[in-house]
């Protein structure tokens, strides 16, 4: 569980009870984008409060709130937008699984917003409220990454969020959040290309380190990508009132950008189990060159281990001839170590002959 950032309540805590299980880590910030056919207006709230006045209005409204809100906040909009008890639980208890579901005429969306910087790979959950011409957006990040959706709406001309409804708007949504891994399994398939380079000329326990925690991100990501999916593929089958027939082309494209990561995830996995084999049959075949050249230097020591354990013998007896004569002779210290030169030069060039060496 230390891998996963989920946070519960208490067991025993009533459903949709809402209490922070930490303290807020960065202020909360609401902006609105109220927008028909022929114009676009952006307004930063103060409170949900704020809203009120726009929901009378026949105009799509697209509320974006930033930063780790409280239960005060959560409370105001559930209040004013009618959000159901267990979803806004959701919303304050991150680290969910992707999901959709519908409540009366609202559908509530739990996503997973990849990010990673190189070194952490970070998980954010987007909790979506989807009515029949608003969308209400929780993103605990301070800095809004919705900002080329913005870009988009405000360019002149924009027939697409302009001629649609607001269901074309969480499509652009949930297209942003799922393009968003794109970039984060091309920065994991680079370590990958790296590491096995290091495989390849010096594996060491860093390489390994480095390979393991690899292996923990991709199942991290493969954890909430694959639900993620199934969450995609409930929308494209377009069995909510809220979903038009002319948005499901684009959910369908959606998914199959979805079917594209996973693949691409499951490759990236499948590469770094190979290469956790190809450390071990590295390390193995490292550990066996060493031990080959062990063995050699053993097997070149064990005559001439014979030859001086033989004439290191006391038998220098004058009363027999045959007590190592070889003691009395006048070359008889160079010819030994030319035995045994001769030995060590011949089973070199015997190992070297049977590749051994």
């Amino acid at each position: 569980m230390a891998f996963f950032d989920n946070h519960y309540h208490r067991p025993g805590t009533a459903p949709g009870t809402l209490v922070a299980n930490q303290k807020p880590v960065t202020p909360v910030t609401i902006q609105l984008i109220d927008y028909t056919d022929s114009r676009i207006e952006e307004h930063r709230l103060a409170s949900a409060r704020d809203c009120q006045k726009f929901l009378a209005r026949e105009t799509k409204t697209w509320i974006q709130v930033n930063g780790h809100v409280d239960a005060d906040t959560l409370n105001g909009f559930g209040e004013m937008f009618d959000l159901h008890d267990l979803a806004l639980e959701d919303v304050i208890n991150r680290g969910q699984r992707p999901k959709t579901e519908v409540y009366d005429d609202q559908v509530f969306i739990v996503a997973a917003l990849p990010a990673y910087d190189g070194r952490n790979l970070e998980l954010v959950q987007v909790s979506l409220f989807v009515g029949e011409n608003y969308l209400i957006c929780f993103c605990p990040l301070a800095e809004d990454p919705f900002e080329p959706i913005r870009k988009r709406m405000r360019q002149p001309g924009n027939r697409h969020f302009s001629n649609r409804g607001i269901d074309y708007l969480l499509y652009a949504l949930m297209d942003f959040i799922i393009d968003a891994g794109f970039p984060v399994l091309e920065q994991f398939g680079a370590q990958l290309e790296a590491l096995e380079e290091d495989l390849l000329d010096s594996p060491d326990q860093d390489t390994l380190s480095s390979l393991h925690k690899l292996k923990r991100e991709l199942l991290t990501l493969r954890r909430v990508l694959w639900p993620q999916r199934d969450l995609v593929a409930t929308l494209m089958r377009g069995e909510d009132k809220l979903i038009h027939m002319d948005t499901l082309v684009y959910f369908r494209d959606c998914y199959g950008h979805s079917i594209q990561i996973i693949e691409l995830l499951e490759s990236f996995r499948d590469m770094s189990t190979g290469m956790l084999d190809l450390y071990l049959s590295s390390v193995s075949q490292r550990t066996n060159d060493t031990m080959r050249v062990l063995t050699i230097i053993a097997t070149v020591f064990i005559p001439l281990t014979f030859v001086v354990g033989v004439y290191g013998m006391n038998f220098n007896h004058s009363d027999s001839p045959w007590a190592m004569p070889e003691l009395n002779w006048y070359y008889g210290y160079p010819m030994v170590w030319g035995v045994m030169v001769m030995t060590v030069l011949g089973m070199v060039w015997f190992f070297r002959r049977r590749h051994w060496i």
